[in-house]
C-alpha cells in the first residue's frame, strides 16, 4: 500500500537519519501521482539498513580471504567410463526421465538483463540467436520444453524471472508469438527485487529523476527471495514440483532439462538432493569463470579474481589442470532447500560489489549527469552462493557434474569477440555437424577442421545426437546454411 501525505515527514525523519533525506528534495514540486510514486518506492527501501551498506560496501571494499587448506572440488567426469571416477549414466538417466514423466521437474531461466550490450534494445531473452533461423532465446528454450514435455508425455512448466526493467515487455514478447506454442497456463513470470544504486563516493542512493530512484536488479541470487514472495513456490507446490532445472537466459546450447543431470543430483549418492552444478574444464589458466571449489568440506564457486593465479596454473602429472572446474551457471535446485532458505527470514546472501556508470541527476538542482567514469555502486547477490549452504548432515553435500563445452556451453554476452553472437553461431555449428557425423551425414569442413557450413537443429527436431537416428537429413554442401 502506498504511503499517503501523513507518511511523507516520518519518512523524511527516517531518511534523514541514514543521511538519504535528498530522496525527498523534490517531493514538493511533483505531481500528485509522481508523488506518490517516488513515496511508494522510497518506502519499499529497507531504510535503516542503508547505512550499513554504505559503510561496508561503499566507503569500504570487500575483500575476499581465501582460506586455507582449499581444494578443487570434485566432479562426475563427462566421460563416465574413465578411470578417474566411473559412474553409471544410463542408470542416472533413467532417474531423471522417471522425474519428467512423473511431473516433478520444472524449467526455471534467470531473464531479467537487456540486450544493450549487444546493441539490442529489449529483454536478452527477445535476442534472435538462432545460427541460421535467429530464432530468439526465448524461442530455443520453449523448443525444449515443448519438445521435453511430449518425451515425457506431460507438459513440464516453465519458471522464468524477469526484472521490473523488463517485465512487461518479456510477457508482451510471449504473447506475441503464441508462448512459441506451449501452454499460457505453464508459464510463470515473475520479476526480481531490486536495490538502489550508490553514490561510489559518498554513499548516496543516486536518483534517475526527480521523482525516480535508481535502481538496479538485485541479481540472481535474488531468485531464491523472488521464487517465494511471488507465489512460484506456492504453485510449485500445488503443481507436485520438486527440482527446478536453473539455467541463464543468455546461453542458446543450454540443455535447459537434462535427464542424467537430474538423476545424479537426486540420487548421486554423495548429493544432498538440495543444489548440483555443472561445470566444463577451463580452456586455459586464466579464463574468466569461476571455479567450484571445496573449501571445509562445502563446495563453493571462488571467482576467477579471487583464485591465486599460481593456484589456477597448477596442473597435475598428466598436464591438466588442477583448478579446471569451471562454473556456467547452471543447476538443479530442489524446491525443498529453495523454501526452507527462502521462509527462513534470517536467510540472506552476501552482496557483491560493482562499480558502474550509472546516468542520475544532481540532486540540489536536478540536473541530468551523464558519467564519463564510475560514479555508482550496484550490489547484487549471486545464487552460487546458495552452495555453501547445502549438506544433509550424513556426509552428502553439493555434486558437481562436467558436460562438454561444444555441448552445452556457448553463451552470448558480448557484441563481440569472446562470446559473441559469432562465437554462439560456431560453437551451435560445431554440435550439429557432430550430431550430424554420428548419424552418418558427411560435413564439409575446413583446412582447420571446423565446418565450412553454418548448421542449425532446433529442440523440437533433436534434443540429442539420438533423436537424429532414422530422421531424413538434407545434404550438407559447402557453403550453406541449413536449419533441421
Amino acid at each position: 500500500m502506498a504511503p499517503g501525505t501523513a507518511d511523507v515527514e516520518s519518512l523524511r525523519r527516517r531518511l534523514d537519519a541514514v543521511g538519504q533525506g535528498h530522496l525527498l528534495n523534490f517531493h514538493d514540486q511533483l505531481p500528485a501521482d509522481r508523488r506518490a510514486a517516488l513515496l511508494d518506492q522510497v518506502a519499499g527501501l529497507e531504510i535503516e539498513s542503508l547505512a550499513e551498506l554504505v559503510e561496508r560496501y561503499v566507503k569500504n571494499k570487500p575483500a575476499f580471504s581465501l582460506p586455507a587448506g582449499v581444494q578443487p572440488a570434485d566432479y562426475y567426469p563427462f566421460d563416465h567410463t574413465s578411470g578417474r571416477r566411473p559412474w553409471d549414466r544410463d542408470g542416472y538417466r533413467a532417474v531423471g526421465r522417471d522425474l519428467l514423466a512423473a511431473g516433478k521437474v520444472a524449467a526455471f531461466v534467470v531473464a531479467g538483463g537487456q540486450g544493450s550490450r549487444l546493441g539490442y534494445e529489449g529483454p536478452k531473452g527477445c535476442y534472435p540467436a538462432g545460427a541460421v533461423s535467429g530464432r530468439p532465446l526465448f524461442g530455443m528454450f520453449a523448443d525444449q520444453v515443448l519438445a521435453t514435455g511430449r518425451r515425457h508425455g506431460r507438459p513440464i512448466p516453465w519458471y522464468i524471472m524477469t526484472s521490473p526493467l523488463n517485465h512487461e515487455a518479456t510477457i508482451e514478447f510471449f504473447r506475441e508469438n503464441g508462448f512459441f506454442g506451449l501452454n499460457e497456463a505453464d508459464v510463470m513470470f515473475f520479476p526480481q527485487g531490486v536495490m538502489p544504486s550508490l553514490d561510489i563516493e559518498s554513499g548516496k542512493v543516486l536518483m534517475s529523476s526527480p521523482h525516480e530512484i535508481a535502481t538496479n536488479p538485485d541479481g540472481h541470487g535474488g531468485s531464491i527471495r523472488a521464487i517465494v514472495g511471488s507465489g512460484a513456490l506456492a504453485d510449485m507446490k500445488r503443481r507436485g514440483i520438486e527440482h527446478l532445472s536453473y539455467f541463464q537466459v543468455d546461453n542458446p546450447t543450454v540443455k535447459a532439462l537434462d535427464p542424467v543431470f537430474l538423476g545424479l543430483h537426486a540420487k548421486a549418492p554423495d548429493s544432498s538432493g538440495q543444489m548440483s552444478s555443472k561445470m566444463v574444464a577451463k580452456a586455459y589458466p586464466e579464463e574468466k569463470v569461476g571455479v567450484f571449489c571445496s573449501i571445509g568440506g562445502r563446495t563453493q564457486v571462488v571467482e576467477y579474481s579471487d583464485l591465486p593465479m599460481e593456484l589456477q596454473r597448477e596442473r597435475l602429472a598428466d598436464g591438466s589442470l588442477r583448478f579446471i572446474a569451471g562454473s556456467i551457471a547452471i543447476h538443479v535446485i530442489s524446491v525443498g532447500f529453495i523454501e526452507k532458505l527462502g521462509t527462513d527470514p534470517s536467510f540472506s546472501l552476501p552482496y557483491h560489489r560493482a562499480e558502474k556508470k550509472i546516468p542520475c541527476i544532481d540532486p540540489r538542482t536536478g540536473a541530468p549527469i551523464t558519467p564519463e567514469r564510475n560514479n555508482g555502486v550496484k550490489l547484487e547477490r549471486f545464487v552460487f552462493d546458495a552452495l555453501s549452504l547445502c549438506g544433509s548432515g550424513d556426509g552428502r553435500g553439493s555434486i558437481v557434474y562436467e558436460t562438454d563445452r561444444v555441448e552445452e556451453f556457448a553463451p552470448i554476452k558480448n557484441a563481440q569477440g569472446a562470446d559473441s553472437p559469432l562465437t554462439s553461431r560456431e560453437l551451435q555449428t560445431e554440435r550439429a555437424a557432430r550430431w550430424l557425423e554420428r548419424a552418418g551425414v558427411k560435413i564439409p569442413r575446413g583446412p582447420d577442421g571446423k565446418p565450412d557450413c553454418v548448421l542449425e537443429i532446433r529442440a523440437t527436431t533433436a534434443l540429442d545426437a539420438q533423436d537424429l537416428s532414422g530422421h531424413p537429413i538434407p545434404e550438407i554442401r559447402a557453403g550453406a546454411s541449413v536449419v533441421m
